[in-house]
This record gives C-alpha cells, sequence and structure tokens, in this order.
C-alpha cells in the first residue's frame, strides 16, 4: 500500500499540446510538452521567459508603495553623513538580507553603518527594544530592518519620540494598522500594488537598493554580484520560485557555480557541491548551516561568514558555525524522539485534528524543525513550544488547506504575540493559557479542515514509461525547468508495472536500493528510496520472489560517482 495519495495532473488538450509544439519547434518531447502546460506555459514567448530568464524583466521597484519615501530618506542619511543601523533576523533570510544591504551600504557607498541581529534566546523574534536603545545609546539616526519590523509598532514609536527614523523592508503579513516608520515597504501591504507578492525580505532590501541605484544612475553590477545571497534567501525560505523569484534564483544559482561570495563558496565547497549549483544544496547544505548559528548561539557568526572577505577568513568563520550545525543535528535528533514518545503516551493526540506539543527543556532554536519533522510525520497542523523566559515560545507548520495564521489570529486573546505565514509561524503564550489554546486550537483545525484531515498527498506530473527516459531527457529537457521549488516543483513521476530484477537491498538500515524494468528487453534502472524500509522492505521483497509488478512515483536525477554519469530514480512511494 502506498504511503500517501497519488494524485496524477489530469493530461492537458491535444490541441494545445500541438501548438506548443508546433511553436517551439525543435522540441517535440510529448512528456517535456506535457511538463510545460502544466506549468501554464502555452507559446514560445512564454517557454522562452520560463527557460531563460532576463534580468530586465524584474519589476520596476517604485511601484512598491512608499519606496519613493525610503529612498529620499536613504540619499538624505548618505548625504549628511548620518549613522545607519541595518536590524535583521536572525534566520537565512534576516542574515542574507543584512549581508546584502549593509555589504552594499559599506562597500560600495562608504555609508556610515552597522548591523544589529536580536539575540535569539534574550531578545526574540522582530524589533526588540534593547535593538532600538543600542541605536539611540551609539548615535544611530536611521535604522532599516530588514525581514522583521512589520508589526513593530511600538518599537517604531519609541524610535519615533527618540529622533531615530525607521524603514521597514518586511515580506511578512501586516496588521491592519501599520507602524508609523518614515517608509514601510511590503509587498504584502493591502495599498501595494507591486506585481509580485512573494518576495523575501531579502527580496524586498534587494528592491530598495535597486530603487537607490536607479534614482541616483549607479552602476548595477556591484548589486547583481551579491545575487547569491538573495538566491540562499529564497531557497530557504520556501516562497515560491516564480515571477521574479524565478529570476533572482536562476542567476544566483549560476553565480553561486561560478564566483560564490567567498563565506558560502566555503560551505559549498566543504559539502562538496560543484556547480551546477541546485536549489537543493542550498537547502540541504547552507541554509542548515547558516541557521544553525542564531539557533545554537548568535546570528553574529553568520553574518560575518557571509560578509567575509576571502577563503581565509571564510574558513576560520565558518569552523564555528559548522560546528553548531552538528551540535543542531544531535539535539534536533533527541527532541525528535522525545515528541514522538510524548504522543504516542498522550491520550488526547491520536484522535485529536492537531499536534500541540510542549516540553520545557527542549531547545528554542530547533521547534521550527522539530514541527516540521511532526508534522511531516503525522501530516496535520503541528505546533511545537518549549519555555523561556517565562513565556511558552514555539513554532507552527501547517498542512494543505489549513491557513495557520488565520488560526493564531483567532487564538489572539491567549498569545502573546505571533508572526508568519498560511504554512508557518511563531507564537508566544503565558503557560497559564496553554490548556485553553490546545483545545481551541484542535477545534478550529477540525472545523477548518471540515473534520477530515487531508492525507498526505503526492501531486504526480504524468506517468511515463521507463523506456521515455535517458540522460538526454534529464541534461537536455528536464533540466531547463529549473529552478525547482515551491511553485514550480521538481517533475514528479509514476511508472507501473515494473519488475524488480534482484532482490531489493538494505542501506544503512532506513533505505533500500531497487533494480527495475518495464520490458525484458529495455534496460534496468536503479532506484534509491530514502527512509522506507520500514514500509515497504517485506512487500518489494515478496514482489522480487514472486515476480508481481510494482508501481514508483519518483524524481529523476543523475548520480555521478568518477566522472561516470548515470540516471537514477528516487522513490518518495511504491505500491
Amino acid at each position: 500500500m502506498p504511503k500517501k495519495k497519488w494524485t496524477v495532473l489530469p493530461p492537458p488538450d491535444k490541441e494545445a499540446l500541438e501548438q506548443l509544439s508546433l511553436e517551439l519547434n525543435t522540441v517535440k518531447n510529448p512528456y517535456f510538452l506535457q511538463l510545460l502546460l502544466s506549468r501554464g506555459i502555452k507559446n514560445f514567448n512564454e517557454a522562452k521567459a520560463f527557460m531563460l530568464p532576463e534580468m530586465q524583466s524584474i519589476h520596476d521597484p517604485f511601484l512598491m508603495k512608499d519606496m519613493d519615501k525610503a529612498v529620499a530618506r536613504l540619499g538624505q542619511a548618505l548625504e549628511n553623513g548620518e549613522k545607519i543601523l541595518i536590524y535583521g533576523d536572525y534566520d537565512v533570510d534576516g542574515t542574507t538580507s543584512v549581508a546584502l544591504v549593509y555589504g552594499y551600504l559599506l562597500e560600495v557607498l562608504g555609508a556610515d553603518c552597522d548591523y544589529y541581529i536580536p539575540d535569539r534566546y534574550t531578545e526574540g523574534y522582530g524589533v526588540s527594544q534593547a535593538g532600538v536603545e543600542f541605536a539611540k545609546d551609539n548615535g544611530y539616526s536611521l535604522i532599516i530592518s530588514l525581514d522583521c519590523g512589520i508589526k513593530a509598532h511600538e518599537r517604531v514609536a519609541w524610535c519615533n519620540q527618540q529622533g531615530i527614523d525607521f524603514i521597514v523592508c518586511d515580506h511578512h503579513l501586516p496588521d491592519d494598522e501599520l507602524p508609523e516608520a518614515i517608509a514601510v515597504l511590503d509587498p504584502k501591504r493591502k495599498d501595494c500594488q507591486y506585481p509580485f507578492k512573494e518576495l523575501t525580505g531579502c527580496g524586498v532590501g534587494f528592491k530598495l537598493l535597486q530603487a537607490f541605484i536607479e534614482a541616483n544612475f549607479l552602476e548595477p553590477e556591484p548589486l547583481w554580484d551579491k545575487i547569491d545571497l538573495l538566491a540562499c534567501s529564497i531557497a530557504a525560505d520556501m516562497v515560491p520560485i516564480t515571477g521574479e523569484n524565478r529570476i533572482f534564483t536562476y542567476f544566483g544559482l549560476e553565480k553561486l557555480g561560478k564566483n560564490a561570495l567567498p563565506g558560502i563558496a566555503y560551505l559549498l565547497q566543504t559539502a562538496g557541491k560543484t556547480a551546477p549549483i541546485q536549489v537543493t544544496d542550498i537547502v540541504f547544505s547552507i541554509s542548515p548551516v547558516i541557521n544553525a548559528a542564531g539557533r545554537m548561539d548568535h546570528a553574529h557568526g553568520a553574518v560575518k561568514l557571509l560578509l567575509a572577505a576571502d577563503m581565509l577568513e571564510a574558513s576560520q568563520l565558518a569552523e564555528a558555525v559548522l560546528k553548531q550545525n552538528q551540535s543542531r543535528k544531535e539535539v534536533e535528533k533527541e527532541i525528535v524522539q522525545q515528541a514522538l514518545e510524548i504522543f504516542h503516551k498522550d491520550s488526547f493526540l491520536p484522535t485529536a485534528f492537531s499536534t500541540v506539543l510542549f516540553h520545557p527543556s527542549w531547545h528554542k532554536g530547533v521547534v521550527g524543525i522539530v514541527a516540521s519533522k511532526i508534522q511531516e510525520h503525522y501530516y496535520r497542523p503541528t505546533i511545537i513550544l518549549t519555555e523561556s523566559n517565562g513565556q511558552l515560545v514555539g513554532s507552527a507548520r501547517s498542512v494543505k488547506g489549513f491557513d495557520i495564521h488565520a488560526a493564531l489570529e483567532s487564538c489572539a486573546d491567549l498569545l502573546i504575540q505571533f508572526g508568519g505565514h498560511t504554512h508557518a509561524a511563531g507564537l508566544h503564550l503565558h503557560p497559564e493559557n496553554l490548556a485553553a489554546f490546545i483545545s481551541r486550537f484542535d477545534e478550529l483545525v477540525k472545523k477548518g479542515l471540515s473534520e477530515n484531515p487531508p492525507p498526505a498527498e503526492l501531486l504526480i506530473d504524468l506517468e511515463i514509461p521507463l523506456s521515455a527516459l535517458n540522460l538526454a531527457f534529464h541534461d537536455k529537457l528536464l533540466i531547463r525547468l529549473s529552478p525547482f521549488g515551491p511553485g514550480n516543483m521538481i517533475p514528479l513521476f509514476l511508472s507501473k508495472q515494473l519488475f524488480q530484477t534482484a532482490p531489493p537491498t538494505i542501506l544503512k538500515e532506513a533505505h533500500l536500493k531497487l533494480f527495475v524494468q518495464d520490458r525484458p528487453e529495455n534496460p534496468t534502472m536503479e532506484v534509491i528510496a530514502f527512509n522506507l524500509r520500514a514500509d515497504f522492505y517485506e512487500g518489494l521483497m515478496d514482489a522480487y520472489l514472486n515476480q508481481k509488478p510494482i508501481s514508483l512515483v519518483y524524481h529523476v536525477e543523475v548520480n555521478e560517482f568518477r566522472g561516470n554519469r548515470k540516471l537514477q530514480l528516487r522513490a518518495l512511494d511504491m505500491a
């Protein structure tokens, strides 16, 4: 039995398929054309824009509400030699934002500036009182917040009283009322007409610098030279890789492969990653290390690494964050195991519609990762909480079809603060409100999912015979759909009536390797199935011994070893 529900996209209209084939002329592969159509690409111009992004296609930054005010105030500060404080969050989006904006202002414009990252444990998320007092005590007259600030009403008001101006660069959902800052740059503002709403915090900072460059007739190359930072923020924050984000990621990955900034280049080198760099390389080899600095100690270490001038400095700075990442892995593994044990011992959770777990000793820095893993395990809205400074603090992760940010809004009277997106959020509450919160949140989930929690679903692009897959299909066609990520996921294929040509092999206790073919005369294909041994080993062995066919849902990838390249299937589910 498959672990998840399989949903195959309906085949495209035959006329649309024929028309696209005519327009592209040299591309006749029906499976590739079907992949294009499923992504809304119907003609030559759309295909060209999708597969060959151009820098000049990004939007006019002055379409963003308050951009003119932000550029004017930044220009005034630079002209008058004012001290500027760049304030950023402690995650990847925040630290890359700071490295981008601070680095550009200092290196290119010679600004009198510094940066401030709040301590996750003593200050928490967002603009802190300690942060704005630091600005006052050190004579800063302008603060630019990045990846935070959209809900910093009290802190911005305090700054106004102290004569400190504030520019907010954020991408989170705002309240009905905005902070009374000089400028509030956020494409999600209700009154903002900016065409693309899914920028990261680093993306908003990039647009501010783009606007300043255009307004002052400066060369854009020094900004584009930092686009690998922006690509890292997009991959790490899991925003849709569509529209402008696709352009930024496309060129950011290109730069990562050719001439990455030293700090990122060192992390890629340490992980053994070489060009072409993929979004998954950022997600699994760069983001966890950068995040670990803020999770396990202080994010200043990550910013310093991102600002490293050369590989020698990068190697020295990376040593600490790499150790922090190893510590993070160990702590995360222990907490996930504890969370699963608490779930199974609880009398309420097995029949609940949501999962809310709390332990006072859990490490605050990894509750978001743990929430994601527990959500994946049970596939329902999940909140993981720990205790910090007398409050319960934690992270929330949702499932398809449930707006977890809206649910937290409905619990606002029980919370100290919260913020985030539709699928992920953070929250603080008083310990005495926990029981009432768990009850109300579960009712909201029950109602929001119509009392029928959706099964974990695999959205399959198309059913395809194994004989249609080869290295040319991957290298000349499939790769042209990249970069992959939310909004343009790596294609997922289904193949049926496959027979194993050898018994399944267990790898490192939890994984499987298979060899399959659809016809005796066709080549055998290697299949890797991570973390699926417990679910499928016995069934696969029975299918092999009795020559029963199996079905696979998988991604296509290339396995390269000692210069030899071969196609490999990465199975996500099977039956």
